[in-house]
């Protein structure tokens, strides 16, 4: 089963660049060559966007390839296809990576597990409900995001496919 989705390589050095472009390549098996363009919200860091097509997953992977690099700050999705929900991954070297299941919709779905953790905490007095519930859905990402997003409107987009 194949889904599609995006890459936002929403800040990154020059120089981390073309090791970005290998690292995406590797997951997706083909070459890619990504069309960089200044990132004015980081003066001297770069910023670049496209479209990928490939099996259920591929999000994980471009994910876990770019993960834990300083400096980079990146977003993937994926849409939900007949076999899996969709996926969103948010990187910022501040707060390491946010992972989120979403909906045909892109709404965050949150496990039930997870909001009876979140509620058990808040009621242990270990944190506040508001903070946790944020937290499960990527806001302190999103926060920090938000101005890479905005510097990044009009940039182009490339149509990428895994070879499989």
């Amino acid at each position: 089963m194949t889904t599609r989705g995006v890459l936002y390589v929403h800040s990154a050095p020059r120089a981390l660049c073309p090791h970005v472009e290998w690292a995406v390549a590797g997951v997706l098996g083909a070459r890619v060559n990504l069309d960089w363009i200044r990132q004015p919200a980081a003066p001297g860091s770069w910023r670049s966007e496209f479209s990928w097509r490939g099996s259920v997953g591929t999000a994980s992977k471009l994910a876990s390839a770019l993960r834990g690099w300083d400096l980079l700050r990146f977003e993937v999705t994926s849409e939900p296809c007949a076999t899996a929900e969709g996926e969103r991954y948010s990187a910022t070297p501040e707060l390491g990576i946010f992972h989120a299941v979403t909906g045909i919709h892109g709404d965050i779905l949150i496990p039930e597990d997870r909001l009876r953790a979140a509620l058990a905490r808040s009621q242990q007095g270990e944190s506040d409900l508001a903070a946790e519930l944020a937290k499960l859905l990527g806001k302190p990402w999103d926060d920090e995001l938000e101005p890479f997003r905005y510097a990044g409107e009009g940039a182009p987009v490339r149509w990428l496919h895994q070879v499989v």
